[in-house]
């Protein structure tokens, strides 16, 4: 899978921008501030329609316009398709080869992306919501049935939590706590459905756990030369396996025996919305134990441990992006991951402030772009 060309027009700080990137290493060089990053929001939202930015959406229309545009033509083997997402204060369009696609479910995976940032430290460092959204995001792109159960669990997961606060209200206002017990059969009902969609949701996100695991030690002991690298899935619900009749079984069980206590809360305490995984290093939590430098290689590796799991299940490559990825990484280590890019034949689309202490050989066949306020030339 290749991105062939981005076009960008009142976003963030390009008013207009047509831009053709090369099938291999694409590197956007400048300051900081001149609109690097943006070049790789605009590429994520073309691919997930969303930005990787947590909480800055309000400012991707540039100042003074109504709607911004991001187009992009993607080569996936001999299938070509033409992106596009418009975004205004009121709607966001999503356009496939012009005709427009209405529910995200028919346009994610048309650009498959995996994108390692700075703030990724958050992955190790952050709530587990963060975490959890990393595996729906990349789960979402090569797993269309993923991405449908997980819309619907949400789904039903309000619904569920709503009617336990009218439960709860019902009962203190009538005085009868405990007879409600007899009185939950629509409640028994979405239970029963939300167990279907949470058990596709553990399977899916544990075996892309362990896909991940078959790769991430490797990446971590060829770039830095130390290992023991490897990733813990932990539900808040105890499983000792993953197959469907033990894990509807289990919920079941787990749902009845804590009927009161969520009764209590108000909302659903157990399920796959409360995941978590960490990182363990040599038998140490790596958020714990860790030095920052150790936390965000082992992320980094994470990050291409998932390439050969978009190759296997999508049959193609995604395009690799890395923002201000060398400012991260010693020279040894960033010259180790150039080669490892190189030797997977992906495109990869970098930002950074300094090519120097870049291998030449790396430099002699990437394209690359010098980035001034929002102007992009090619070098």
């Amino acid at each position: 899978m290749k991105l062939t060309k981005i076009n960008l027009v009142n976003f963030r700080n390009y008013s207009n921008l047509s831009l053709m990137l090369g099938n291999g290493m694409n590197i956007f060089v400048g300051d900081n501030a001149q609109g690097k990053t943006n070049i790789l929001e605009a590429i994520t939202i073309l691919a997930l329609t969303k930005s990787h930015r947590i909480g800055v959406n309000p400012n991707l229309i540039m100042f003074n316009k109504q709607r911004c545009k991001i187009g992009g033509t993607v080569k996936n083997k001999r299938v070509i398709s033409k992106l596009e997402v418009e975004i205004s204060e009121e709607i966001k369009k999503l356009m496939i080869n012009k005709k427009e696609v209405r529910k995200v479910v028919d346009y994610i995976s048309y650009l498959n992306i995996i994108i390692f940032t700075p703030d990724d430290l958050e992955i190790v460092k952050g709530s587990p919501s963060i975490r959890r959204n990393l595996l729906n995001i990349q789960l979402s792109q090569i797993s269309k049935i993923y991405l449908k159960s997980y819309n619907e669990y949400n789904k039903l997961l309000k619904t569920r939590n709503e009617y336990l606060k009218i439960l709860f209200n019902n009962s203190i206002a009538d005085n009868k706590f405990l007879l409600i017990l007899g009185d939950k059969n629509y409640l028994d009902i979405i239970t029963d459905k939300l167990i279907e969609k949470a058990i596709l949701i553990y399977q899916k996100r544990k075996e892309y756990i362990d896909l991940v695991n078959l790769k991430i030690n490797q990446f971590f002991y060829n770039i830095s030369g130390e290992q023991g690298v490897f990733v813990k899935y932990i539900p808040n619900i105890e499983f000792d396996n993953y197959d469907s009749e033990y894990l509807r079984k289990r919920l079941k069980h787990t749902y009845k025996k804590n009927y009161l206590k969520e009764l209590n809360y108000g909302m659903t305490i157990y399920g796959p919305h409360r995941d978590d995984f960490y990182f363990d290093y040599n038998g140490r939590d790596l958020k714990i134990y860790g030095s920052q430098g150790q936390q965000k290689l082992a992320i980094l590796s994470f990050k291409l441990a998932e390439i050969d799991i978009f190759e296997n299940f999508c049959e193609t490559l995604p395009v690799l992006l890395l923002d201000d990825i060398f400012s991260e990484l010693d020279i040894k280590k960033r010259n180790k991951l150039l080669k490892i890019i190189s030797e997977n034949d992906i495109q990869s689309i970098i930002t950074t402030t300094d090519l120097r202490n870049i291998n030449k050989k790396y430099l002699e066949t990437a394209q690359i772009f010098k980035v001034i306020n929002g102007n992009v030339e090619r070098k």
